[in-house]
């Protein structure tokens, strides 16, 4: 970032910022000094006779990540406010379960728009202004399913797959630009983002050739001890204070990187061997 400006002049967008990881960044960012907005599709603009009260901590904007009105508006009242943009996280983003296989055509269309071209639409929108500028910084909230393909959530994994090829482009194509892009890629942590995630319709079939193995996993996943969600923040913090970051960065115990750490020592066939029996705990 531009070390002459100061975290509280500094203006932060946060997608999905009505809960979760989310909505913690933008509480601790605003109460570390920054200008912060968040995005929720339920939110009203400012003006609107349906407008909910401004928020205690950082002011909560409307933003479909879906629509590219939307996403135009919003960053439009952020630049007509403030003047600048200096920091897009985009965090928006939904869970879907369910076997590939069993996973219909409109339901994976779905997850890509949300958790991909929904990111691709706040990016296209803010970056003029920051290109403009010659600064900015751009955070893509990635996973650790971007880095290692997890069964039972490989859509997911697949958007987040394709977040990190555009991310690692992308901060090529930015750099004369001035403007940095960066990954995180949480592992586990306290939110209800497993629980909120959607299940493919036709998984849920009780006939399902794959219901067995789902629920083993389900089981896994909800008995693996979680991370605080406070780490989060601190984090991105570091990351919008650094003059120069990394591309990557996996917040977390090395219990939850464990995948990616094996994946890039372990030749596939040992990776395969490790989670079947991973799978047998279950």
């Amino acid at each position: 970032m531009d070390r002459a400006v100061s975290p509280q002049r500094r203006v932060v967008l946060i997608t999905g910022a009505s809960s979760g990881i989310g909505r913690v960044c933008a509480e601790y960012l605003h109460g570390r000094g920054y200008h912060v907005y968040g995005t929720s599709r339920r939110a009203a603009m400012p003006g609107e006779t349906d407008a909910r009260p401004v928020d205690d901590t950082f002011r909560l904007i409307r933003m479909d990540v879906d629509d590219d009105a939307s996403v135009q508006r919003g960053i439009d009242y952020i630049l007509e406010r403030e003047g600048r943009l200096d920091v897009l996280v985009n965090n928006a983003g939904v869970g879907l379960e369910g076997a590939v296989e069993e996973i219909a055509i409109d339901e994976a269309k779905a997850e890509f728009e949300t958790n991909f071209f929904g990111m691709l639409r706040v990016c296209r929108a803010a970056l003029p202004s920051m290109r403009a500028r010659g600064d900015g910084l751009i955070v893509n909230m990635s996973s650790m399913g971007g880095r290692v393909g997890i069964p039972f959530q490989g859509m997911y994994s697949a958007t987040k797959f394709a977040m990190e090829g555009i991310s690692e482009a992308m901060r090529l194509e930015l750099a004369p630009f001035g403007v940095r892009v960066v990954l995180v890629e949480p592992g586990k942590y306290l939110t209800r983002f497993v629980d909120n995630s959607r299940r493919a319709a036709e998984s849920e079939a009780q006939d399902s050739p794959y219901r067995p193995y789902a629920e083993r996993m389900r089981r896994l996943a909800r008995g693996q001890p979680a991370a605080p969600i406070e780490q989060i923040p601190i984090l991105l913090e570091r990351i919008i204070e650094s003059p120069a970051p990394r591309m990557r960065y996996a917040p977390g115990p090395l219990r939850h990187r464990a995948g990616i750490v094996l994946k890039g020592l372990l030749p596939w066939r040992l990776m395969e061997w490790a989670f079947h029996q991973y799978l047998k705990r279950a």
